[in-house]
C-alpha cells in the first residue's frame, strides 16, 4: 500500500520538530545556509577554474536541477489528484513532497570533490597505490580484525561524491536534516565496502555505485528502518531528483561549450542534425530544425541564446511529462524503492529515450573528449594527487603518535605536526567522535579502524576543497 505519511515524517537525529511544515522549512533553511552548499559555486561542472561567470558551476547546475525537480513533483501531484491525494496519504503533504524533491536536488552534488568526477578516480587510484600498502601492514591475526581490514580496504578505494554527500550532511556539516530529507539524497544504495552486483540482478542499478561509506552504515540503516525503506532500496523522491539531473544535463554542456568557444551555434545544429539522421530519429530533429529557423531570425548576438532557450522549453516540458507518466505507472515499485532503473531510461523504445541518448553521445564526444577539457582534468589530477602525497605522512603515523598530535604534543614527524594545523577543526571533531566509539580492548581492530577514520579525515579535507582553494593549497605547499 502506498502511504507517503510513512516516508515523509518529522524524524531527525536530534531536536525533532513536531510540525511537518516547520520541519520542512527548517530543512530548507539549513541547506541554503550550509557552507558546503555555498562552496558549490567554486566547484567544477565541466570547465575547471573558469573565470567566465556565465559558465555553469556545481551550484548553478544544482539550482537548475532543483527547478526541474520541482516541476516534476508538482506535475506528479496534479495527476494523482484525479484519484484523490488521500489515496496515497498525500492530502496534507503537497508542500513537503515538492520541497523534499527540490531540496534533494540542491544537495545532490554536495559531496563532489574539486575538479569533478576525474578527482574521484584520482582519489581511488591514490588509495590503491598508497593507502592499501599501509593498511596491509596492520596486524590482523583474529578473524574479526581480518574482516574489518577487508571492509576498510574496499571502502577507502571507493570514494564517490554520492557517498561523500551523506557524510557531509550527517557528520561534517551536522545539518541535522530530517530523515526524510537525508534519505532522499541517497541516490545509490550500496555501501562502498560492498561488492557491486552484476547487471540483471534485483537492485543492480540502484547499487551500481557506492551510496555511503562504512563510517555511515549504521546511521543509514537506522534512517532506513525508521522510514520503512528496506536495505538496498531507494527513497521514492530520489527518482525525481535523478530524472531532474538527467534532464538538466541535456543541453547544458553544449550551451557552455558554445559560451566557451569550443563550438558555435551552426556546429551544434549540424552535429545534432547529422546524429539524428544517422539514427533515423525524427522527434529531436524536428525540434532543432524549427528552433534553428526561429533563432536565425533574431539579431546575431541573440541567436545562440534563443536556440537553446527554445529547445529547452520544448524538451524539458516533454521530458518532465514523460517521467511523470513513468513514475505513476510504476508507482508501487518506486514507492517501495525497488524500481531498478532511472526514470528516463525505463522506456528504451520511446522517442524521448532516443533523443536523450543522442544528446548524451554528442556531449561525450565533442565536449568531454575536448583537448581543453581533458587538459583541465589532468591539471585537477596533478593537484589532487599532489595534495594526497603531501598529507600522506599523517597516514603513516601510528595511532599513539596521531593521538599525541591532536593533543598538540611534539612527535618525531615534524611534517605531520605542521600539516595537522591546516585541517579544518570540524573535520577533526568528526574524526574524534568516530574514534571515541571504538573498542580499544580489541587492539587489532581498534588500530585498523582508527587509521580508517584518519583516511576519512584526509579525504574529507581534500575533497571538501573548492577548485581554486585546492589549486592555491597545492601551489603553496609545493612552493610554486
Amino acid at each position: 500500500m502506498i502511504d507517503y505519511t510513512k516516508k515523509i515524517t518529522t524524524h531527525r537525529e536530534v531536536n525533532p520538530i513536531d510540525n511537518l511544515d516547520y520541519s520542512i522549512e527548517s530543512d530548507r533553511g539549513r541547506i541554503f545556509s550550509a557552507p558546503a552548499f555555498r562552496r558549490l559555486q567554486k566547484r567544477t561542472q565541466v570547465f575547471a577554474l573558469e573565470l567566465n561567470a556565465s559558465i555553469r558551476t556545481r551550484l548553478t547546475h544544482s539550482l537548475e536541477v532543483a527547478q526541474v525537480a520541482r516541476f516534476i513533483a508538482k506535475s506528479i501531484l496534479t495527476k494523482l489528484k484525479r484519484e484523490g491525494l488521500d489515496t496515497y496519504g498525500l492530502e496534507e503533504l503537497e508542500n513537503a513532497f515538492v520541497s523534499t524533491a527540490e531540496m534533494t536536488s540542491l544537495l545532490h552534488d554536495i559531496g563532489n570533490p574539486p575538479f569533478g568526477h576525474f578527482a574521484e578516480q584520482t582519489i581511488n587510484k591514490w588509495m590503491r597505490e598508497n593507502a592499501l600498502p599501509i593498511l596491509e601492514a596492520f596486524p590482523s591475526t583474529s578473524p574479526d580484525a581480518q574482516t574489518i581490514k577487508n571492509i576498510v580496504a574496499r571502502d577507502i578505494c571507493n570514494y564517490d561524491g554520492n557517498a561523500q554527500a551523506i557524510r557531509v550532511i550527517s557528520k561534517l556539516q551536522r545539518l541535522n536534516l530530517s530523515y526524510t530529507q537525508t534519505l532522499a539524497v541517497l541516490k545509490y544504495t550500496r555501501g562502498a565496502y560492498e561488492t557491486k552486483p552484476p547487471k540483471g540482478e534485483p537492485l543492480s542499478y540502484l547499487k551500481k555505485k557506492p551510496g555511503f561509506y562504512y563510517s555511515e552504515a549504521a546511521f543509514i540503516a537506522k534512517v532506513q528502518q525508521t522510514l520503512g525503506v528496506s536495505a538496498g532500496h531507494r527513497f521514492p523522491l530520489t527518482y525525481i531528483m535523478e530524472a531532474a539531473d538527467d534532464i538538466s544535463y541535456l543541453t547544458a554542456d553544449l550551451e557552455d561549450a558554445v559560451e566557451k568557444g569550443i563550438l558555435n551555434l551552426d556546429q551544434v545544429y549540424n552535429l545534432i542534425k547529422k546524429a539524428c539522421e544517422a539514427e533515423g530519429e525524427d522527434y529531436l530533429l524536428e525540434i532543432i530544425e524549427q528552433r534553428y529557423t526561429q533563432a536565425k531570425q533574431n539579431d546575431e548576438p541573440y541567436q545562440f541564446n534563443m536556440f537553446f532557450t527554445l529547445i529547452k522549453a520544448k524538451l524539458v516540458t516533454s521530458l518532465v511529462f514523460h517521467v511523470v507518466d513513468i513514475y505513476i505507472q510504476n508507482h508501487e515499485a518506486i514507492f517501495e524503492g525497488s524500481f531498478n532503473c532511472a526514470l528516463l531510461d525505463h522506456d528504451t523504445q520511446s522517442k524521448y529515450y532516443k533523443a536523450v541518448k543522442i544528446l548524451e553521445k554528442l556531449s561525450a564526444k565533442y565536449i568531454y573528449q575536448n583537448k581543453e577539457v581533458q587538459t583541465l582534468e589532468l591539471q585537477g589530477y596533478t593537484i589532487v594527487n599532489g595534495l594526497l602525497n603531501i598529507y600522506k605522512p599523517i597516514l603513516e603515523l601510528g595511532s599513539d603518535d596521531f593521538a599525541a598530535l591532536l593533543r598538540d604534543e611534539k612527535i618525531e614527524c615534524f611534517i605531520a605536526m605542521r600539516l595537522i594545523r591546516r585541517i579544518s577543526s570540524k573535520q577533526i571533531v568528526a574524526y574524534q567522535n568516530d574514534v571515541k566509539n571504538l573498542d580499544e580492548e580489541d587492539v587489532e581492530s581498534f588500530h585498523i579502524m582508527e587509521w580508517y577514520y584518519r583516511v576519512r579525515l584526509i579525504t574529507d579535507y581534500i575533497s571538501g576543497m573548492t577548485d581554486d582553494f585546492a589549486l592555491n593549497e597545492y601551489q603553496t605547499l609545493m612552493a610554486l
